[in-house]
């Protein structure tokens, strides 16, 4: 298969290099502090940011802050029925994974000592899903967390701001031999390599995942996603970017 082939049977008659369409839409949910509506593609995650006046009890008395995720997706949200988890009493591992995932990834651009004893909370629901949930719901709570930061500074609430950078975060993967970016569902499904990747808007990697389904994953593959990904991440701060503004 070559470049062009891929290119050819991609949604969106996308280059192998190319994002799906992705938008991000500011203060989606009005009463939260902070939130957005990330598109990309057929995937969309309502993100929202909740503001507590105080910490954990284990962080208590320490005048730090604490930023924390919770991830889920709507029953209908891949087409069939997907039983919400406090029908099972649990979460799944899967939402588990991810949840903490989106917990490191913002908490890598956080400065602690300048939030102050207050946690700000990141919820991410998935309203549909064609792959990229988690890649989707850490850019998109990105957006909802420095809105809400932008509140608090507004309200007084903050002496300056605790964010330190921005992050974002983006899938790619090897299919039919070829590395790709921002894989739907059906590349997903069958990649030989899926990876995600977070990093930060000057470049520093907060988090790989790689997985080699059939072929193990060679060093220059492993630096070719890493280059598709920090392309697709700078596009992504673009966005981010607009929807602040």
């Amino acid at each position: 298969m070559t470049t062009t082939d891929a290119s050819a049977t991609r949604s969106y008659d996308r280059a192998a290099a190319d994002l799906r369409p992705t938008t991000i839409t500011p203060h989606f949910v009005k009463p939260a502090a902070g939130s957005a509506l990330i598109a990309q593609g057929e995937t969309r995650v309502i993100c929202t940011a909740s503001v507590q006046e105080s910490v954990p009890r284990w962080m208590a008395g320490k005048g730090r802050g604490w930023v924390t995720a919770e991830y889920g997706m709507l029953p209908a949200s891949t087409g069939d029925r997907k039983a919400r988890d406090i029908s099972r009493g649990k979460l799944d591992g899967r939402s588990v994974e991810i949840q903490r995932l989106i917990g490191r990834s913002l908490r890598g651009v956080i400065d602690f000592d300048a939030l102050g004893e207050r946690t700000i909370y990141l919820d991410c629901d998935v309203l549909t899903a064609d792959g990229g949930t988690r890649c989707a719901s850490i850019t998109g709570a990105y957006v909802a967390l420095e809105l809400a930061i932008g509140r608090l500074l507004a309200d007084g609430r903050l002496e300056r701001t605790p964010l330190t950078g921005s992050v974002a975060a983006i899938s790619c993967g090897i299919v039919g031999g070829i590395p790709l970016l921002d894989l739907d569902y059906a590349e997903d499904s069958t990649a030989e390599v899926d990876a995600n990747v977070v990093m930060t808007g000057d470049g520093g990697l907060i988090e790989v995942q790689a997985t080699a389904e059939r072929t193990p994953l060679s060093r220059a593959h492993l630096d070719d996603l890493l280059a598709l990904a920090g392309s697709g991440i700078e596009r992504l701060r673009a966005v981010q970017a607009q929807a602040v503004a």
